[in-house]
């Protein structure tokens, strides 16, 4: 990917997200006044606080959007970065219940820590086919509430991070009482 294929790039994301860093900022601050959706207060969490979780992460390009034009079919991206280096950082979230006992929960965390790799994975090699950008300026990265996953990325090039689900909710109350009351 050269300069001008990168300016391309975020020109198309400013056409299909528009709004400000701002914008999505208090769209994740208004998550967390009603938290129905856990995959999403994740989400606002990762966004909120990705300088400590991504450090390299800089500007965010696209949320929960196809990165391949309108093709959705194809996979929506959770979280396109663009990195300090000029790179994309793709992220994708998986809320994994944790808590849940039973040989049935112990499948089902198994394959949903397994799912959230094959997709980011998948969508880098879609990203690179599309746009024509070098593998090399695509990262990766994985968001989940299982520390299970840590160590999984080392043998696939995907930079891991976790919270707990009982430290995303304690967040959440703080975050909320520190900034609404």
């Amino acid at each position: 990917m050269i300069a001008n294929d990168l300016y391309q790039f975020v020109s198309y994301c400013k056409k299909i997200q528009p709004q400000t860093q701002q914008d999505i900022k208090q769209f994740f601050e208004g998550v967390l006044l009603f938290p129905y959706d856990n995959e999403l207060l994740l989400q606002a969490y990762l966004f909120l606080n990705i300088k400590s979780l991504f450090p390299y992460c800089h500007e965010l390009l696209l949320f929960e959007k196809s990165p391949i034009a309108d093709y959705t079919d194809l996979g929506k991206c959770d979280f396109v970065y663009l990195t300090l280096k000029g790179n994309l950082f793709l992220i994708e979230t998986k809320f994994i219940d944790t808590v849940a006992k039973g040989a049935t929960e112990r499948k089902r965390r198994n394959k949903h820590r397994n799912k959230v790799f094959e997709q980011v994975i998948t969508l880098k090699n879609r990203f690179s086919e599309y746009w024509d950008i070098r593998l090399d300026q695509l990262e990766c990265g994985v968001f989940t509430t299982d520390p299970e996953v840590d160590w999984r990325g080392n043998g696939v090039n995907v930079v891991t991070q976790s919270i707990t689900i009982e430290n995303l909710e304690r967040w959440r109350k703080n975050y909320r009482k520190n900034n609404y009351t």
